[in-house]
Parts: C-alpha cells; structure tokens; sequence
C-alpha cells in the first residue's frame, strides 16, 4: 500500500448517510446509540477520504483504528426516514496519540436545515502485532500511533478498592453509592481487531444498563410506557476508552445516579472493570443525560416534570 494521506484529513468532509431502521426503536425516532453510530460513520469516511482507510492501514501496517472518546449533544430528534449531512472537521486540540474531530449532523426541516447532534470524537492508530509480516508505518504516522489504548485526560480513572479474595464484587462496587452493577461476559461480536472491545460495544453496554438499573428501580421503559405513556430521551452522551477489555472477559458495569435536574432530566455515569492479573481494571467511564418524553402523536413528543415514583426510583428509595 503507498499511503498518500489527501488535504480532506486536514480539511472538513461531508457525508450524506440515512439513520439505520434498527435505532428507530419506539415510533420513528431513532435513540442515542444509532445517533452516535451516524458520528461514528462519518469519521470512518473522513479518514478513508484522508487516505486512511481502516481495512488497508490494518492489513498494511497493522493499525487498528480504535474510537476511544465519543461525546455527543442531540439537539433535534432524527427518524427513521431523514437524509443526514454529516460533516466533519479536525479539532486543533488534539495531542500525540490521538486524531481529534468536530462532527456536526443536519438534517432539514421546515425551518431549514438544522443541527441535530453535535459530537468530538477521538481516534486512535492502535498497533496490533498479531499477524506479523506488516510493513514498517509510515513516518507520518507515528505522532498518532499507540501500543495501548488509552482514553482522554480530565477523568479520575483510578479504580476503587475491593477485595478480590471475595465473590461479592458487584456489592463492593456499588456500597455507599446510588448505583446499579451488572456482569456480563464479553462475546466477540461486541469486538474488532480480532479481540478488543470496540466503542460501539460499550454504547451497546451503555443502552442495555440503562434498561437494566430501570427495570431494578420499578419504573422499566415498558412499564412507563404503558402507565403513562412515557419514554427516555437522551439530550447527551460521552463514553471514553481507558483501559483495553478484551474478548470473553468477564465486565461488571457500574451504573452511578450523579445528578436530577430540577425534575427534568438526570445525569449518570457508566464505570466498566475487569479483574485481570489479580487486580481491578477500569476500562471505560462515561456519562449519560435521560429526559423523559410523553408521546403526543406518531411523531411529536413533549418533555415532562419527573413524578414522585419517578425521583424516589432515581434516588433509590420508595415512592
């Protein structure tokens, strides 16, 4: 492969893409994971149109393009039929180590075109030896190449303290706490590169705890939306890779109540662990932002003020 890296890696790129059917998951809006699978999509296409296609960078040099931050703000609801103009542009904070992006999606209402999710997205080239046989990579390259992923700096990333010699890992990672934990082993679909898991599965991680601390709390998606015909939004998002998990290890996910916001929306954050080599890994942290919407119609929706059941689930005690 003859690596010519094109002025489009430096300069903005465009992308014309469609939501996928499976994020349109109640009426025709499609949730936060599919929006972040958009963002997602168009860095891969910027970096392609860059002369950094993931597959040939990998099969070449044996890079892995790894997303290791993703940080969304959703503006504007997307459905299932909208034509989305995604647009991307490199950030000029970005360090060694990494390729940093601003990426804006907009999509046309009667108003205009609108934005409807703003993101910043950090990449890393992870160095996979597996294989062997790779050329030597590129010069140019280098400033963005790692030999471990790592995730981005203002997170407290040290891992509490627990007792390993004990089966009971899940109650020590949440006492004291407003938290919900849950262990699940990690199979290889949620991986890429042969055996890392990749940004799409923790959103995959994020989306399924949040049903899960929902359900443990009384108030599951579905009982709200037969109750009162109520249903999550989500205005934000941010998940960073810390640490590498890897296939088949096992991941408890720490799902932490951090903040209500007068009553409207609230802010929790998302911890992953393994336990490898006789201690506690933390491997990602994050955040997420839940509204709550009434269905008005097939397409509109309103937000709504939280009710007692609803802040006492939140607050972990009965309504």
């Amino acid at each position: 492969m003859t690596l010519t890296l094109t002025p489009s890696l430096t300069e903005p790129s465009e992308l014309t893409i469609r939501p996928r059917y499976e994020g349109s998951n109640i009426c025709t809006w499609i949730g936060f994971k599919h929006v972040n699978y958009l963002v997602e999509e168009s860095v891969l296409n910027h970096l392609r149109e860059g002369g950094l296609p993931p597959g040939a960078i990998y099969e070449t040099y044996g890079l892995c393009t790894d997303i290791v931050d993703i940080d969304t703000r959703i503006v504007h609801a997307l459905h299932i039929d909208d034509v989305v103009t995604a647009t991307v542009r490199p950030h000029r904070r970005a360090r060694d180590g990494e390729l940093l992006f601003g990426v804006v999606l907009q999509v046309a209402r009667e108003e205009g075109l609108v934005k409807a999710a703003m993101s910043t997205v950090r990449v890393q080239l992870r160095h996979d030896p597996r294989g062997g046989g790779d050329q030597p990579i590129p010069a140019v390259l280098h400033p963005h190449v790692v030999s471990q992923l790592g995730g981005a700096p203002g997170w407290d990333v040290e891992a509490p303290e627990v007792n390993l010699d004990t089966d009971d890992l899940i109650k020590q990672l949440t006492a004291g706490s407003n938290a919900f934990a849950w262990k699940w082993r990690m199979p290889y679909w949620y991986c890429h590169f042969t055996e890392r898991v990749q940004m799409s599965g923790y959103l995959r991680l994020m989306e399924e705890v949040v049903d899960l601390f929902l359900e443990d709390r009384g108030v599951s998606i579905k009982t709200l939306l037969d109750e009162q015909n109520w249903i999550p939004v989500v205005p934000r998002s941010r998940i960073t890779v810390l640490e590498e998990a890897r296939m088949e290890e096992d991941l408890y996910t720490v799902f932490t109540v951090e903040e209500v916001f007068k009553d409207v929306t609230y802010t929790a954050r998302m911890d992953t662990y393994v336990v490898r080599d006789g201690a506690l890994v933390h491997t990602s942290t994050g955040t997420i932002t839940h509204g709550y919407a009434l269905i008005e119609n097939r397409r509109d929706w309103s937000l709504v003020t939280f009710d007692d059941r609803m802040n006492a689930a939140l607050a972990g005690t009965s309504a």
